[in-house]
């Protein structure tokens, strides 16, 4: 496959363009249209200018209390997954490895999971502040924990053998769901409703103290795997080989592990369990142009945010005004296209791989 002539910037700003386009039709689109004079005449207002023209209350209200920060939490989201997709890829140097795979979505959901039933109305009880952070800070934990396991395990002699690390994976991701599961067999109708639905995905439950949290987790995170970009690059060509380069791996790892299990984690503990995602997107990235991880890096949040605006969109127009979950959405699309990338890997020409 040859490479793209475009530059990364090129890319970039057609990613952008793309991007602004699926937000204003993702704001207009849904069980109540909201036209598109009204969003740029709100859009207008929230920038702080003044117009003559008078605003509808109700479809100001909507896009400002609903659906702005709903796409906001969608871009976030979906940025940050898409992100955290390339460095999983990155670190164990293969094109199929999603935070899903390895245990960090699944222990996530089991963390939060287990504050909807058992911790969430006590530690509210002790303090209102612990009671908002505990179900991020319990489904980070649960989640950094699960990833260590499945990176520990698949380990072996100081290398990460691939094929231990996807069948540790899927124990690691039995055992946090049939927790999950426990917890929602014991749960109240009510909390076991709330788990079910969540463990789907779900925006519906957007507002603008989770844009604020979930943004702040994602913006530190995706600054950071920046700074680690070229650290990962040297990474491709092996450990030892980024060892030759002056890159400290085993503190690499770590830190790419923190990274993505904060970015995930977070996402995970707002709206729920939502994958493929992390995996699709930074392999189309290379399949148009490179495997550099400063360009997937960035290039990853802007396509992500597309995707998962798209799906969104999709998971309110389909039933509307009935609303499918979007996990379903994105498994039903990404299943096909990992079995379709494994099936590729296991080709022998190999085009569009993760060094292309």
């Amino acid at each position: 496959m040859q490479t793209s002539r475009l530059t990364f910037t090129a890319i970039y700003i057609v990613l952008g363009i793309v991007l602004l386009a699926t937000v204003v039709l993702s704001i207009h689109a849904g069980a109540v249209d909201v036209s598109y004079r009204e969003i740029f005449l709100s859009f207008y207002k929230a920038l702080g200018f003044h117009s003559s023209a008078k605003l509808d209350p109700v479809q100001e209200g909507l896009f400002m209390q609903i659906r702005l920060p709903r796409i906001l939490l969608c871009m976030i989201v979906g940025a940050g997954l898409s992100v955290s997709g390339a460095l999983m890829q990155a670190l164990f140097r293969n094109p199929i490895v999603e935070p899903g795979l390895i245990g960090t979505s699944s222990g996530a959901a089991f963390g939060a999971a287990l504050v909807f039933v058992v911790g969430k109305s006590f530690v509210s009880q002790l303090s209102p502040l612990l009671g908002t952070l505990i179900l991020p800070a319990s489904a980070f934990v649960f989640g950094l924990i699960a990833t260590l396991f499945v990176y520990k395990l698949s380990s072996s002699f100081g290398k990460v053998s691939v094929a231990t690390m996807i069948l540790v994976g899927i124990a690691i991701n039995a055992i946090a769901a049939g927790g999950t599961g426990f917890l929602s067999y014991i749960a109240r109708d009510p909390q076991a409703r709330s788990i079910t639905f969540w463990s789907l995905g779900t925006f519906s439950g957007a507002d603008w103290p989770s844009v604020y949290l979930v943004f702040t987790a994602t913006l530190i995170s995706v600054l950071a795997a920046l700074r680690y970009s070229k650290a990962l690059n040297a990474l491709l060509l092996g450990e030892e080989e980024a060892g030759y380069l002056g890159v400290d791996t085993e503190k690499l790892k770590i830190r790419i592990i923190v990274l993505n299990t904060l970015m995930v984690a977070i996402g995970t503990s707002v709206v729920g369990v939502i994958g493929f995602v992390g995996l699709i997107v930074p392999h189309l990235l290379r399949m148009v142009k490179s495997s550099d991880n400063r360009f997937l890096i960035i290039g990853s949040s802007l396509l992500g945010a597309i995707i998962m605006n798209a799906a969104d969109m999709v998971s309110r127009v389909l039933l509307a005004p009935a609303e499918l979950p979007i996990g379903i959405v994105t498994a039903m699309v990404g299943a096909p296209v990992f079995l379709y990338i494994l099936r590729r890997q296991s080709g022998p020409d190999k085009k569009g791989g993760f060094y292309a």
